[in-house]
């Protein structure tokens, strides 16, 4: 499993997602779930995948043999983030055409999925979630965030704090607490943490950064926010009936 989730600002957009893939007692694995695809000037788009790594990485590397191709998945080619979206869900079809019997023989569930977002020349930037099926849907100004993998420990923090007119700053500190919440509660998801900032008709990549296991940030907002959670919770009133 993984965690990723991208929010869509008046200001540009913020993607983040872990690098965990396997964990147990005694084995964990990392591997980058984050791609960039960028023309300088013309588009720039980023693809997070959650689930079946063997699947998404597969995606991307169909995604990846097609660019300037002029093929029917050249996402290079595309003229919408919409069109590019279908370009996505095809090639996940695609693998799904070639792979699900073998996978479903084995009892393996064909599990994958995407958020893809981004923004071509001067058209209006996008961000969907896409589904196993190929199918999507896209954030929105009331709902401008989107999240994939291990999602309902870091949701709440999301919906509390997090509309379309917030900073990027303030996303990016909301995508780190998310994070937080769900590597406290869910073995399955873990650093190192990559965040990306896009800002919107820039064509190019804005902060990027990728939090280790160990950084100082990341341990220093851990313990802020634990202890604000505690004090908020004594300060909390009593119901009428408990006094």
């Amino acid at each position: 499993m993984t965690y990723a989730v991208g929010f869509l600002l008046d200001e540009g957009m913020v993607f983040a997602s872990d690098s965990r893939t396997n964990a147990g007692v005694d084995q964990v694995s990392t591997a980058r779930k984050m791609t960039i695809f960028n023309k300088p000037g013309d588009r720039f788009m980023v693809l997070m995948g959650a689930g079946n790594l063997a699947i998404t990485q597969a995606v991307v590397r169909l995604l990846n043999e097609e660019l300037d191709t002029d093929g029917p998945n050249d996402i290079y080619a595309a003229p919408t983030m919409f069109a590019a979206a279908r370009m996505v869900g095809a090639a996940l079809r695609n693998v799904y055409e070639v792979d699900g019997d073998a996978l479903q023989s084995q009892g393996i569930e064909f599990n994958a999925a995407f958020i893809f977002g981004g923004q071509i020349n001067s058209r209006e930037q996008r961000l969907y979630q896409i589904y196993s099926a190929g199918n999507f849907i896209e954030a929105t100004a009331e709902a401008p965030y989107l999240q994939i993998g291990e999602t309902k420990y870091g949701k709440p923090i999301i919906d509390r704090t997090i509309t379309s007119e917030s900073s990027m700053q303030q996303a990016i500190k909301c995508a780190i607490l998310s994070f937080d919440s769900t590597m406290r509660s869910n073995i399955s998801v873990g650093p190192p943490i990559d965040i990306l900032s896009y800002t919107r008709d820039s064509l190019n990549a804005g902060i990027k950064v990728q939090l280790p296991e160990g950084d100082e940030y990341l341990a220093s907002i851990r313990e802020y926010w634990g202890s604000a959670l505690r004090r908020a919770f004594d300060d909390m009133p009593d119901p009428e009936w408990l006094k």
